[in-house]
């Protein structure tokens, strides 16, 4: 799919169902939690509920905790079973659920409101693990960044209506009808939206449940562990959430303290914030073309960061707007330069952080196997709620020993720069990809074509090249979209520029003659990793192919792998071949990749 046709998803049955169920479900929990939030400061059960801000903060912690305690098990639902059929059998649920919370809203009875919000924490942690494991099932590859883009930026929407809904409507004389009316009725249309999800077959029908949900919440998180840049983009994701929580709960403050402004101008802010990142998650795809890719996350974290600095110089400078006693509406903040720079500053931090995280949930579902997806999506979860619960206090915290909100802002700008840092030197095979290839482009006018035959091999593919120089190896790596196995020489693998040379590979030095050493690249195949060959086993010095060897033909029979041929022309003419007094060679000659 092209970076600009991800909307057309929105008309596709693999798609759309699961887009309106988890859209409706975001929506529907705002609505109720700024409902209750809303009854407590300024409706009758204020009398009921004597700290409003407390039972804020509970509300929150009951959304989160059952991410905690269930995400584990819920991965391993949706593993063992067909993803459409939980998704179903979760939005049922969800109807009665939202039946108790709509008659929840007419009662005193806080302990059975706070459940109900507990209940839609738990329907939300058993969802997420099907909605984004489910994807790679319904998309293909190239489509998987624009499908999470509109998860993305439906989620940020949902959100945001259901806050203003939650927040303007329920207040009145037929406030709380209405809202109760509407959240039954979405609930109705989830459930038949999830009916249409098309079947999503178990990944692993033969697994044992593990009921204890501690042994298992280690166990996933063990396994999220297994594949490093999963690991890394899963930490990725929970930054994003931590600086969410940091932001999104102090735009009110910030709103009141720092700009002296009003109720209204802090519900507009939160508007540009919520839609910015949409937009953010949206355009990612148009900015990849469909590709999974982290070269431009680093760019967003920068621009995040940069963002996030102008806003704390553009917001010094409204004291003389209003005052406490005095809010100012939202004309008088765009009445004035920095008024506009501070709302601008506000959208690009958010357009910066779709950017930044859609590439990492599109690399942590497309890198991770099949079998084991939905658990370490619920793994994410985990690590998500543990980094929100930590951005909640760690704010708190800091606030309460005098830091302003501004100054809050300034530090999450500073801290963004020093994590990312960290992630991006952790996964540098991405940043030294995008540099080499680049460079090979622009020196060797490099080519591929046949990308429709890689594709169509499937996850488990054997890659035989004919080996025309020394630049085959390195510029196989560089191209290829995903990390490969490279069978090499055990005598080759001890040579000093072997590491550096194959840096985006993972190395599987051979020693040719034994015959088990074979074993570990089936492995590799049967673990749904690609694995590239040289058949021939070493440089032509004839310009035409060597002999070729069985090896790989086995390898490929005992894995049941695909045999993908790729044909290397150009290479043979540079100075890194050994054709050297056979050919005439050139310093840069193009080169054409073809599969």
């Amino acid at each position: 799919m092209s970076g600009h046709s991800q909307f057309a998803l929105l008309t596709k049955r693999r798609f759309l169902p699961l887009f309106v169920a988890q859209a409706i479900g975001a929506f529907n929990d705002n609505v109720f939690r700024l409902s209750l939030t809303t009854l407590y400061i300024y409706g009758p059960l204020r009398e009921v509920v004597k700290n409003p801000d407390a039972a804020n903060s509970i509300l929150a912690a009951l959304l989160v905790l059952p991410f905690f305690l269930f995400s584990a098990l819920a991965g391993q639902l949706a593993d063992k079973f067909d993803k459409a059929v939980i998704a179903r059998r979760v939005k049922l649920i969800e109807i009665f659920l939202i039946g108790i919370a709509s008659f929840s809203l007419y009662t005193e009875m806080i302990w059975l409101q706070w459940l109900c919000v507990f209940g839609a924490g738990v329907i939300a942690a058993f969802f997420g693990p099907i909605k984004y494991s489910i994807l790679p099932q319904h998309l293909a590859k190239n489509e998987l960044l624009g499908g999470n883009g509109l998860i993305e930026t439906g989620t940020a929407i949902s959100i945001l209506l259901g806050m203003l809904f939650g927040s303007f409507f329920v207040l009145g004389g037929y406030g709380r009808h209405f809202v109760s009316g509407l959240m039954v009725g979405l609930a109705v249309m989830a459930y038949v939206a999830a009916w249409f999800i098309p079947k999503a077959p178990s990944a692993q029908p033969d697994m044992k449940i593990n009921y204890n949900l501690v042994s298992e919440t280690i166990i996933v998180l063990k396994q999220a562990k297994e594949k490093r840049d999963v690991w890394l983009a899963l930490l990725g994701i929970s930054w994003f959430w931590f600086l969410g929580v940091v932001f999104l709960a102090q735009i009110q403050p910030f709103t009141k303290d720092v700009l002296n402004a009003d109720n209204s101008t802090s519900t507009a802010i939160l508007a540009v914030f919520s839609v910015a990142t949409g937009l953010g998650s949206a355009f990612c795809n148009r900015l990849q073309n469909g590709k999974i890719t982290l070269k431009f996350v680093p760019l967003a974290a920068l621009l995040l960061s940069l963002f996030t600095f102008d806003l704390y110089f553009a917001s010094g400078q409204f004291g003389a707007l209003g005052s406490a006693d005095a809010p100012s509406p939202p004309s008088a903040l765009l009445s004035h330069f920095s008024g506009w720079r501070s709302l601008f500053d506000l959208a690009a931090i958010a357009f910066s952080s779709g950017l930044f995280v859609v590439p990492l949930f599109a690399l942590m579902q497309a890198r991770t196997p099949y079998y084991r997806r939905a658990r370490v999506i619920g793994a994410n979860n985990i690590v998500n709620a543990v980094f929100m619960v930590v951005a909640s206090l760690l704010s708190s915290l800091l606030l309460g020993m005098g830091l302003s909100v501004r100054g809050l802002y300034l530090l999450m700008g500073i801290a963004n720069l020093a994590i990312v840092g960290y992630l991006t030197l952790s996964m540098p095979q991405t940043l030294f990809a995008s540099a080499a290839r680049f460079l090979l482009r622009l020196f060797y006018r490099v080519e591929v074509r046949g990308w429709e035959h890689y594709h169509a091999a499937g996850k488990k593919a054997l890659i035989v090249p004919n080996h025309t120089s020394y630049l085959d190896g390195p510029m196989i790596s560089c191209f290829l979209p995903e990390r490969a196995a490279f069978a090499i020489n055990t005598h080759m693998a001890k040579a000093w520029w072997t590491r550096p040379a194959f840096f985006l590979y993972d190395m599987c030095p051979i020693d040719p003659t034994n015959p088990m050493a074979l074993r570990e690249l089936v492995n590799r195949l049967k673990r749904h990793q690609k694995v590239v060959i040289f058949p021939e086993g070493r440089l032509t010095t004839t310009g035409g192919l060597m002999k070729v060897y069985e090896g790989p033909a086995a390898i490929a029979g005992m894995a049941g792998a695909r045999v993908l041929p790729l044909r290397i022309d150009g290479a043979l003419f540079s100075p890194f071949s050994r054709m050297r007094g056979k050919l005439r060679l050139r310093w840069f000659p193009k080169i054409t990749l073809t599969f």
